[in-house]
């Protein structure tokens, strides 16, 4: 098995804060490797490290075989990177962009506007390669962006919060450009704070708190470290609820909880036979339901479960931000988790 990214026992320091403790990372060739954790977590530090931008204060790391540190300059013709926000130039087109983006990796003047044009339709931007990046809604500047990422035709790309601040259509709409490009070969490594977006998209995770890897493995495994399953009851009456609620204390053993949906009962089991248990006695209490499912922890559950508390959610108010074009040196402790500035291919 040929992994991509390794890296074992990155420490890195700013002051006296410890943004990464000894995080190890690997990620087999042409799959997504998704990091998982909230902010501050040191996500974005373990990418500034990959990505050649800052060396660890301990720790090594090869991408495609290379030296991070040692054969820095072979690490940055392998990859592509994408911060969190998009870093197009608004005042130029689609177009534009990307050939300014050819040019200065050294592409002659036709090459680059051949890889412009076959990038922009790629991404569905065709049509709107000749309007300013200024006026894309935050879809397409976003896929202007992973565009721009991929004009040295990287082998491995970074992609750091990719749908940060989208709408779900937009990120839908990402989450379908990433697919097509590990079809295509691309390694991935995904940093994000979406519980749904590493359930959809990643091979296996590493979920980072307070700088180091607290749990690592597939979606799947991750999970099943969680614990329990889950039972799940929507009767169709919300008069019926009380019932339910009784039924599932006497098959579980504990009562049942009504999370943030309205009308859905759910209790942790460890039986699965329990599932079946529960469809005789909603049968022989003649209670019509509208959901009935057992399943694993969501990845919302599994964090919780792990850190104690739960992943928090983009604009909750406590993510730093930074100047949108700042200095190439280490950041501060405040600026870790702003968004990782350049491209580099």
């Amino acid at each position: 098995m040929s992994y991509a990214i390794q890296a074992e026992g990155l420490v890195k320091r700013f002051g006296s804060t410890t943004a990464l403790a000894g995080v190890d990372l690997a990620a087999r060739t042409g799959s997504i490797l998704g990091v998982l954790g909230p902010n501050g977590a040191g996500k974005t530090t373990a990418v500034r490290v990959l990505a050649t931008l800052i060396k660890p204060d301990e720790g090594r790391a090869r991408v495609g075989g290379f030296d991070t540190i040692r054969d820095a300059h072979k690490v940055r013709e392998l990859i592509g990177l994408t911060g969190q926000y998009a870093s197009v130039d608004e005042e130029l087109t689609g177009l534009e962009n990307l050939i300014l983006l050819g040019r200065l990796l050294e592409l002659s003047r036709k090459d680059a506007r051949q890889r412009a044009r076959d990038l922009l339709e790629r991404f569905g931007l065709t049509d709107a390669a000749g309007r300013p990046a200024s006026t894309y809604s935050g879809g397409m500047r976003r896929r202007l962006d992973l565009a721009a990422s991929l004009v040295g035709r990287p082998t491995v790309l970074y992609l750091d919060e990719p749908t940060t601040g989208l709408d779900p259509h937009a990120r839908a709409e990402v989450w379908d450009v990433i697919r097509g490009l590990v079809a295509d070969g691309v390694t991935v490594l995904l940093t994000t704070q979406y519980l749904d977006e590493a359930d959809q998209l990643t091979n296996e995770i590493a979920v980072i708190d307070h700088g180091r890897v607290v749990a690592n493995g597939t979606p799947a495994q991750l999970k099943a470290k969680a614990g329990a399953q889950r039972l799940e009851i929507r009767p169709a009456l919300a008069s019926d609820l009380p019932a339910v609620a009784r039924l599932m204390t006497e098959l579980a053993g504990v009562a049942p909880t009504e999370g943030a949906d309205p009308g859905l009962l759910g209790v942790p089991v460890h039986d699965p036979a329990v599932m079946t248990a529960a469809v005789r006695r909603l049968e022989d209490a003649r209670i019509v339901v509208r959901e009935l499912a057992l399943r694993l922890p969501s990845l919302d559950e599994v964090f919780l479960a792990l850190t104690g508390h739960r992943a928090e959610p983009i604009g909750a108010g406590n993510e730093p931000t930074g100047p949108r074009n700042g200095p190439a040196g280490p950041p501060s402790p405040a600026d870790e988790t702003a968004a990782t500035e350049g491209r580099l291919a």
